[in-house]
């Protein structure tokens, strides 16, 4: 896989905001899907299915302990990222009201 359709992965990873939500609860470290599932208004399976999103494009990993699984971030790279994010975002609309 090019650099250019690893870059579109996690992109695309990150373009929904439930996604950009789970990323977010996760900066503040490792925590369980049923934690998760607190944050979020979706059913196990389809946070599941976000969180699978998330860890293929690079940006999770997980761990299971007992019998629940539990995520973070993989490093902080992803933190760097949507602060990056934030900042052009904040950046464009100051430049659109001049």
């Amino acid at each position: 896989m090019s650099m250019e359709e690893r870059l579109a992965k996690v992109f695309k990873a990150l373009s929904h905001p439930i996604r950009i939500k789970i990323v977010q609860n996760l900066l503040s470290g490792e925590k369980c899907v049923c934690d998760l599932l607190q944050f979020v208004e979706f059913s196990q399976p389809n946070l599941s299915q976000h969180l699978k999103i998330l860890k293929e494009a690079g940006l999770l990993e997980h761990r299971k302990v007992g019998a629940n699984m539990h995520y973070r971030i993989k490093n902080e790279y992803v933190k760097a990222l949507l602060n990056i994010a934030e900042k052009f975002i904040i950046e464009s609309q100051n430049f659109e009201r001049m």
